[in-house]
């Protein structure tokens, strides 16, 4: 019972949490139009890179790069070095915000299933729910993070010009 409560529970939870990248980007589109949408842009959950080299975010990185999952977000490429680097955080914020609403919405079902069929389903529910929604948040968020330096850097090398 336990063995087909895990393999359900996974099965269960990676095509719920593709499901909820639909959710999370019709839900990002709502919370864009909100006054919350600025204060969730600035949102960190992991603020050093030490936490973040211990929940494998480097390894998770080099995962997304080297698969097909490089494909699926065009509009967040560095080509050289007149990128609008504004533009790329933008667009970063927004896949943050819905990965992070779809990662809500999987964990909610799961807290459900976990109540309906049983803690182990319910749990087996959320890992994929993490590898498709958490740590994709995680990255963007630390690629916004990189990306915040650069244009720290770029607004100190103006200031210095003039």
């Amino acid at each position: 019972m336990v063995a087909n409560h895990l393999w359900t529970g996974f099965s269960f939870g990676l095509s719920l949490s593709i499901i909820s990248w639909m959710v999370g980007i019709m839900g990002g589109a709502v919370l864009r139009k909100t006054r919350y949408f600025e204060t969730l842009s600035y949102l960190n959950f992991i603020p050093g890179k030490a936490v973040n080299k211990a929940l494998g975010i480097e390894g998770f990185k080099r995962i997304v790069k080297n698969s097909l999952f490089r494909f699926l977000n065009q509009s967040i490429r560095v080509e050289g070095k007149h990128t609008d680097l504004a533009s790329i955080r933008h667009h970063m914020t927004l896949a943050e915000i819905n990965h992070l609403i779809g990662f809500l919405f999987v964990a909610a079902a799961a807290l459900y299933q976990s109540f309906n069929v049983s803690l182990t389903f319910g749990l087996t529910m959320m890992i994929p729910n993490v590898l498709l929604n958490a740590y994709p948040s995680l990255l963007q968020q630390e690629n916004k993070r990189r990306i915040d330096q650069l244009l720290n850097r770029q607004a100190r090398h103006s200031e210095a010009r003039r």
